[in-house]
This record gives C-alpha cells, structure tokens and sequence, in this order.
C-alpha cells in the first residue's frame, strides 16, 4: 500500500537540501486530486519553507470526507521511483493493488508501506463500504545507496501504548517503549497520538531527529505553538524531549513524524525521487512508453487504465530548497 499518485496538472519540481532550522508552523496548500468531483487534500510537504523532516518528503492530509459527495478515491495504476510510500487511515477503506502482486485493503490504524525504489506502480480505490474517508499520504525518500533497491510490501498494525489520558500507534520506529518491526533505509519516525481533553503527554525522543507533528483532529500546543487542523509544525533536532498538551475541547489527534536530517539533494516531481532532470525525463518516457521497470498493476477497474505523466517543463527543472534556518518564518 502506498500513497496516492500526485496528479497535479502542474506538479512542482523541486530539488530538496535539509537545513537545520527552529521551530516553524507550516500552512497547507489545498490540491485537488483530478476529475469533475475532486477530492481536495491538504499538502504540508514540499513546501518552500521546509522540504523534507528526516526523509519524510512528502505529505497530503485528507478527510474527513463524504464519499457520496466527493466520489471518493479512484487512483488508476502510476509510477513510483526512489521512495517509499506510507498509507495511514484515520476513517475508510482502501483498495490497494500494485505491479508486486500485492492486493489488499488499506484499513484505519494499519501501516502499508511500498517500496518503489528502482520502479513500481500501483493503483487505489475506495471500497464501496466507504462513507468518509479520512487519512493520510506520505513518502519516504531513499538514499543513494538504496534508491534502485527492488520493490516491496510490508504491512503491520502497531499496539496501542500510552499512559492514562493517551493512546499512542508507533507504525515506524521506536517511540513511547513500542517498536515497529518495518525496516526502514535511514532512521525514522511514524506514529498516531490520540490526547484526551486536557491531557498532556511528554515524550523522550531522540535528539538526532528532527520531529514534525501533523494536527489532524482538535488543537495541540507542541514546543510553544498551538496546532489547529491541517497545520504541521516543525522541530529542530536538539531537543530529547516534546511536551504535547491538547489545548481545545474534546479529544485532539497527531502524526508525529521525526528521523535524522536527510542531507542529499533531491529532484521530485511528479511521482518521481530522483537526482537530476534527465532522470526525471528518463523515468517519465519509460512510463509513457510503459517500459518493464515499473511492471503491470493486474486487476484495476477504474475509469482509465494508466495515468499519464503530465508534460515536463518547457525549461530545465530548477532547484528549489529549503531556507536557510535564519530565514525560516517562526510560530
């Protein structure tokens, strides 16, 4: 299971440096996801502000929404190169299948994570049992050395740990006493916290990482700033503890995403990790020309066979990175 494509009409290219920063609120940026009833999802990564938190390079946050009214989720099968993609559901179902051989459903409080790496594709679907879909999207960026590693699948449903008053899902990584035994390229960081109202909740983390926390549900003051829905909220490595306090009424829900700065350049567009424009352009005519590295998605339904790659730029991509930590704007 993976995330879904990025089917902007204009994606962005980007060429993603990490710079130590402060803590800074990213806003997200509304994208529709295509068709006459498209569902809108919120992008907080890349941005121009911040363009990766460890190897987490991108994020779309979605839902809650109505199925009857949105049409739901339908992703023809689409290319992957260089990264990982980790699907995590709030509410809903998924109908996961990719050119592995892997078919199954994408369910709340599971981690499906796919490999792409030297190239896949996959497609997804809401189920017809869906009514509100409600989660998120996220990509990992492989280093150098395994960007070109072969596909693959793993699938895990974490425990619920947490002291009274929290309910914390470690999906990748160590946090709270809970391990995921997902093997991951760099160290990283993945889990959902659920606070009660009025809870507050301090977590020993590690300091090497800088941590992003995603507000989905209610408000959460983290490191200063209060959190509403939609925002993510950046923290420099240093630190090896972060207090989080639900501050509204009701329950409040986070992702708390972290890992290690992850120093190499990349170029992203579209649904490609890559190092330079002419890989980028390679990938994109091998998958117009529906070349073997990303092999065949079998059993697809959807209103079209394939997506097709949008056009390249009509100049060079340029790079984009992140500012320089002084510039990054502050809560």
């Amino acid at each position: 299971m993976g995330s879904m494509s990025n089917v902007e009409v204009d994606p962005v290219e980007l060429v993603c440096a990490h710079r130590p920063g402060t803590a800074t609120v990213l806003e997200p940026r509304e994208v529709p996801l295509g068709g006459p009833r498209a569902m809108r999802v919120r992008r907080t990564l890349p941005q121009r502000e911040r363009s990766l938190i460890g190897a987490w390079c991108f994020a779309d946050h979605y839902g809650p929404n109505e199925v009857s009214a949105t049409g739901g989720m339908d992703v023809a099968p689409h290319p992957h190169t260089g990264l990982q993609t980790a699907s995590w559901l709030f509410s809903g179902e998924i109908e996961h299948r990719d050119s592995l051989g892997t078919h199954c459903l994408i369910r709340p409080g599971e981690l499906n994570l796919m490999t792409g790496g030297h190239g896949i594709a996959h497609s997804e679907v809401s189920t017809r049992a869906t009514t509100t879909l409600h989660g998120v999207q996220l990509w990992i960026a492989l280093p150098d050395a395994h960007r070109n590693t072969a596909r693959d699948f793993h699938h895990h449903v974490p425990e619920v740990v947490g002291p009274p008053g929290a309910r914390l899902r470690v999906f990748l990584g160590s946090l709270a006493g809970s391990t995921s035994p997902v093997p991951t390229f760099t160290p990283l960081l993945g889990a959902e916290i659920t606070l009660d109202e009025g809870a507050r909740l301090a977590l020993d983390v590690d300091p090497s990482f800088e941590h992003g926390v995603l507000q989905d549900t209610g408000s959460t003051t983290v490191g200063g700033a209060e959190l509403r829905g939609g925002q993510l909220a950046y923290l420099a490595p240093g630190p090896a503890r972060w207090e989080l306090v639900n501050t509204g009424r009701g329950p409040a829900r986070v992702l708390l995403l972290g890992g290690t700065p992850f120093t190499e350049e990349l170029v992203m567009w579209w649904n490609f990790v890559a190092r330079s424009h002419e890989e980028i352009a390679a990938y994109r005519e091998e998958w117009q020309a529906g070349s073997a590295r990303f092999g065949r998605v079998e059993g697809y339904r959807g209103r079209t066979a394939r997506l097709p790659a949008p056009a390249l730029p009509h100049a060079r991509i340029r790079p984009r990175r992140n500012p320089p930590a002084s510039d990054a704007p502050r809560p």
